[in-house]
């Protein structure tokens, strides 16, 4: 399935989360608008920028917590593998040194 250029939707991270997230915005926006004016032309327009405004809130968002994970992946990830490098020699930080009873 292709959608705005995106090859993949099931598959791009994100995307698919998104693209509801911006048909339930655009729902909302459209639907408030013509309720409060009862103009058709204008409260379509207001939906589709409702669309786009939440798909790229939502896309931004989960794309800036994706990369804040993987970022904390990778720090724990290094942090087992110094700790197994590490452990048991002199440079191991979890042993006592002598002098510091």
């Amino acid at each position: 399935m292709k959608v705005m250029g995106i090859n993949d939707i099931q598959n791009t991270p994100c995307a698919r989360e998104s693209i509801l997230h911006g048909a339930g915005g655009s729902l909302v926006a459209g639907l408030v608008h013509f309720l409060a004016t009862s103009r058709v032309k204008r409260s379509f327009d207001v939906g589709v920028a409702g669309f786009m405004l939440t798909t790229l809130g939502s896309w931004f968002y989960c794309r800036y917590n994706n990369a804040k994970l993987r970022v904390q992946q990778r720090m724990i990830q290094d942090g087992i593998k110094n700790k197994v490098i590490y452990e048991g020699t002199n440079l191991d930080p979890t042993q006592k040194k002598s002098g510091d009873q």
